[in-house]
C-alpha cells in the first residue's frame, strides 16, 4: 500500500470512530478501519480486563467464523493463554519499550513446552487464516487492549512494514477511544444526579417519551412510580444540610434496590426531594407493589417521615395516554393526594371508579395546587 493510501486509510479511520455516536459504534470503526487499512479479511478489537486477568473481545467484523459475533457478550480469553501479552506487559513495557506490533502466521510454532500450545496460531488454523498483526493499544499511558487483523490463507503475509503501520493504527484507535471515553462521560453526566447516582429528570424525560411510544405502537405497558420524600426540610432545618443528603442518598439507594424488583425499570431523582420508578412491561399490579415496599422500606429510614407515593400506569383504567406529560401529571396527581391525605400506601390513579379524583385533577384545567388544598381537607383515606 503507498504512503498516500495508508495516509487516506488513517484519516478514514480517524473519521469513522468521530462520527460514533455510541462505545459499539466506535469499536466497529475502528476494527472496520484497521481492516481496510491494512487489506486484511477480519479483524477485531478487544480489551484488557486486569481485575479479571482476561482479554475480552468488543468487537468482531469481516469475514467471521461461526463462532465469532460481531458484538460478542462473553467472548473472553484469559491472558495466561497469550504469553505474547505477558511478555508485552510485564517486560517490554515495563522495562520503556514501545507498544510495537508484531505478526503471527499459521505456519508458526503451534507447540511449545509441555502444556502449552500458542493460542493464536491454533486459532488461525482453526479458522482457516493465514496470518495476522497484533498492535497492542496503549490509553493514558496503560496497556488498554489490542487491535488484531488477519489475513486469509490464500494471500502474502503480513510483513514487518505492515506491524509497523498496525503500530500507527492502534494510536490513531487509542484516540479514538479516548474521545468516546470523554463523551460517554459527559453523556454520564448529563443524565445522572450528582448526589444520589440515580438518574436524573433530563434521563427519566427521554426515556418516557420513548416508552409511551413503544406504548403507541405495541401497546406496552408503561408505569410510572413519582414519590416525595417526606421530613427532608425539617432534617435540614434542625440536623444541617449534610443529614439531609444523607437522607437523600439513603432513600436513593432504598429505590435502586426497589426498582431492581422490576427487570429494566429506571430509578431516578427528579430534583429536590422527587423521586421515581419508570417501569415498561411489567404489570401495574407488580409496579404497585413494588411501590408499596418502596413506601414501607422508606418508612423505616431513620432519618425522614416516609414517603407520599403516586402511581400511574398506562395498564390501569386512566384514558388514552398519548404524550409523556398526560403519564406523569396523573403519577403526580396520585403523589400530591397521597402528600395530602397522609398515605402511607401509594396512591394509583383510576382505581376509584369513574370519578377518580386523581384522574379528574390531572386532567382538569385548574392548578394543581388548588387541587391539592382541596385534598388537605379530606379523611378519606387512598386505596391502595
Amino acid at each position: 500500500m503507498g504512503e498516500d493510501r495508508r495516509l487516506r486509510a488513517v484519516v478514514e479511520l480517524a473519521q469513522g470512530m468521530a462520527a460514533a455516536h455510541t462505545p459499539r459504534e466506535s469499536w466497529r470503526a475502528a476494527a472496520l478501519g484497521a481492516c481496510h487499512a491494512l487489506a486484511g479479511s477480519f479483524a477485531a478489537l478487544s480489551v484488557w480486563e486486569r481485575e479479571l486477568g482476561r482479554l475480552r473481545v468488543l468487537a468482531n467484523v469481516g469475514e467471521r467464523a461461526p463462532d465469532e459475533e460481531e458484538f460478542p457478550e462473553a467472548e473472553a480469553y484469559p491472558v495466561h493463554q497469550f504469553p505474547e501479552i505477558t511478555e508485552f506487559l510485564h517486560e517490554r513495557w515495563a522495562g520503556g519499550g514501545g507498544p510495537n506490533a508484531w505478526v503471527e502466521t499459521a505456519g508458526g510454532p503451534a507447540a511449545g513446552p509441555a502444556g502449552y500450545c500458542h493460542q493464536r496460531v491454533a486459532a488461525l488454523r482453526k479458522r482457516g487464516r493465514g496470518c495476522c498483526v497484533v498492535a497492542p493499544i496503549v490509553l493514558h499511558g496503560r496497556a488498554w487492549g489490542e487491535l488484531y487483523v488477519a489475513r486469509p490463507a490464500a494471500v502474502p503475509v503480513f510483513d514487518r512494514a505492515d506491524a509497523d503501520f498496525a503500530t500507527v493504527l492502534a494510536s490513531v484507535v487509542a484516540a479514538g477511544i479516548a474521545q468516546t471515553e470523554r463523551l460517554e462521560e459527559a453523556r454520564r453526566l448529563a443524565f445522572t444526579d450528582a448526589l444520589t447516582g440515580l438518574a436524573n429528570r433530563r434521563a427519566v424525560d427521554v426515556r418516557l417519551d420513548e416508552a409511551i411510544e413503544l406504548h403507541r405502537q405495541e401497546g406496552a405497558a408503561v408505569s410510572l412510580v413519582v414519590c416525595d420524600l417526606n421530613g427532608l426540610k425539617n432534617v435540614n432545618d434542625t440536623r444541617g444540610h449534610a443529614v439531609g443528603d444523607r437522607l437523600l442518598e439513603r432513600f436513593g439507594s432504598v429505590l435502586s434496590l426497589c426498582g431492581a424488583m422490576l427487570p429494566g425499570t429506571l430509578a431516578a431523582r427528579l430534583g429536590g426531594d422527587e423521586f421515581c420508578l419508570l417501569a415498561v412491561g411489567p404489570p401495574a399490579d407488580e409496579v404497585v407493589r413494588i411501590a408499596d415496599e418502596l413506601c414501607r422500606r422508606a418508612a423505616e429510614l431513620e432519618l425522614g417521615e416516609g414517603v407520599a407515593c403516586g402511581v400511574a400506569s398506562t395498564a390501569d383504567p386512566i384514558g388514552p395516554v398519548r404524550s409523556a406529560r398526560r403519564l406523569f401529571r396523573l403519577a403526580d396527581a396520585a403523589q400530591y393526594r397521597a402528600k395530602a391525605v397522609r398515605a402511607a400506601k401509594p396512591v394509583v390513579a383510576g382505581r376509584e371508579g369513574p370519578d377518580d379524583p386523581v384522574v379528574r385533577l390531572a386532567d382538569a384545567p385548574s392548578p394543581m395546587r388548588g387541587e391539592r388544598r382541596r385534598f388537605r381537607g379530606r379523611h378519606e383515606h387512598p386505596r391502595p
